[in-house]
């Protein structure tokens, strides 16, 4: 809690991932890869409880395990290809037994983050009056150097041209890394989304921003993590 705002940290971890089979629950640092994030929500501060959302019985027995709480079941028709993080957000806000000011939405595929970056994002909600605050780290390539390419193979640039095609001479920008959403629940349930008009970023290293969608993301995962230790 903070300056009486009440803070939920709500985890969603489906079963059905194609891009790395069993994901949520393969093993990193000797613990299911859920598990970091159930144990980054518990040691901040400023979260009063801990929920995960899953449609998966090995996901919640870890989730669980690891000190969450796992109040209800996700739908399958919430838990496939077609279901948005906002979808598990809304029916987890609908299934509770009791309302909350703030949701911090952790999920799984970053298990770098640390339980100060969660406070932090929670942090500049509630003292700023921002509607939401997600993780962001600086991006790999500057947009400007995208292009897209034609069914021959004809390459076009994504955006016009700026001043200055040397990375020094281009403005600094900013990719949302997936490790942590912090919103305002009143707002959320009104728009829908995380993002908007008003939300702030907190600005997270790249060690800190693996996103775990293919087993080259895990082992980059592995590698951090290992690094980390030395």
């Amino acid at each position: 809690m903070i300056d009486g705002l009440s803070v939920l940290a709500l985890i969603t971890a489906r079963g059905g991932s194609k891009g790395l089979p069993g994901k949520n629950v393969r093993p990193l640092g000797g613990k299911p890869l859920v598990a970091w994030s159930v144990e980054q929500a518990r040691t901040a501060t400023l979260v009063d409880r801990v929920v995960i959302s899953s449609d998966d019985a090995a996901i919640i027995d870890a989730a669980v395990t690891a000190g969450a709480e796992a109040p209800f079941v996700r739908p399958a028709a919430l838990a496939d290809d077609s279901a948005s993080s906002a979808d598990a957000v809304r029916h987890a806000l609908g299934a509770l037994d009791r309302t909350y000011d703030l949701l911090a939405l952790l999920q799984p595929t970053s298990p770098l983050r640390l339980a100060a970056d969660v406070d932090a994002c929670i942090r500049k909600v509630a003292e700023t009056g921002a509607p939401s605050c997600v993780g962001v780290t600086p991006a790999a390539k500057p947009p400007w150097w995208m292009q897209t390419m034609d069914e021959h193979c004809r390459l076009s640039p994504l955006l016009p041209p700026i001043q200055g095609g040397r990375r020094q001479d281009l403005p600094v920008v900013y990719v949302p890394n997936g490790a942590v959403y912090v919103v305002r629940v009143p707002w959320f349930l009104e728009h829908g989304a995380f993002l908007g008009e008003g939300s702030l970023g907190y600005v997270m290293p790249a060690e800190r921003s693996v996103d775990i969608d293919s087993l080259l993301d895990f082992r980059l995962a592995e590698a951090v993590l290992a690094d980390s230790k030395t």
